[in-house]
């Protein structure tokens, strides 16, 4: 699958929203730009006007370090990643909508919300998904459904496979994640041989694999089978990124 290409912002937020913290200097961001040719002139005036929309901030020693509404997209990543799920008891979690009048905004608010929350669109309305996830997850995206609807625990009588498989397209997102990693596999080789090379499409590949991430319904295990690919995607992406950081902070290094 093709990937977008890259310019000069989204390569300084995909580095910053993986370096915990997320802070680095600007000799630090030109050399990891430069992996794209991307000239330092350009890199500036992006920060300049990242900056300007708040994007980041600039603590004036030369680091810029996330901000805004990006702190809390780093949040949601990194939960992603991690995938905590709870005990699952056969219950479902329903959000109906009740708020009358909604504009486009309001609705627009509600389905990032739902997204962050693994909620899948039943019908017009009316969203569901396992009760698996913990109740503090994603405090800020729970009050904008709460704001527009109300909640409800049931246990359908539809077999729960059956209706997850008609939520999600749980074939989808596993052809997906095989793909990936085979991709993480075909250059974790190189990385580890130090071979500069494979940064480039290494970073492609490391943001590919944590988008998927967020699109990780997080169902419970005996929804999935034992073929779902989740779990051996984030293995395989844990040593994939601990080899990748480490040839990384090494050319930064030497630039």
């Amino acid at each position: 699958m093709a990937e977008p290409k890259l310019n000069a912002r989204s390569v300084i937020l995909s580095t910053l929203l993986g370096t915990d913290p997320p802070e680095m200097p600007v000799s630090a961001l030109v050399a990891v730009t430069d992996l794209f040719g991307l000239g330092e002139g350009t890199v500036r005036t992006s920060l300049s006007r990242m900056v300007a929309r708040g994007e980041i901030t600039s603590r004036g020693d030369g680091r810029y370090r996330l901000a805004g509404a990006l702190l809390a997209r780093q949040s949601r990543q990194s939960a992603s990643r991690q995938a905590e799920r709870l005990d699952w008891s056969g219950g479902w979690r329903q959000l109906v909508v009740t708020a009358d009048g909604r504009d486009a905004a309001s609705r627009a608010a509600l389905r990032r919300a739902a997204a962050e929350l693994r909620l899948a669109e039943q019908r017009e309305g009316v969203w569901l998904r396992p009760d698996n996830l913990p109740a503090d997850r994603a405090p800020a995206a729970r009050a904008v459904v709460v704001a527009q609807g109300v909640w409800a625990t049931l246990w359908p009588d539809r077999d729960s496979g059956e209706l997850a498989a008609v939520l999600w397209d749980l074939d989808a997102w596993s052809r997906r994640a095989d793909e990936l990693r085979r991709e993480t596999a075909g250059l974790l080789g190189r990385l580890e041989d130090g071979d500069t090379d494979a940064l480039a499409p290494g970073f492609v590949v490391s943001a590919a694999v944590l988008r998927h991430f967020q699109a990780d319904p997080l169902l419970p295990d005996e929804l999935l089978g034992r073929s779902w690919p989740g779990r051996r995607l984030r293995i395989d992406y844990d040593r994939f990124d601990a080899t990748y950081r480490r040839l990384l902070r090494e050319w930064i290094a030497r630039s």
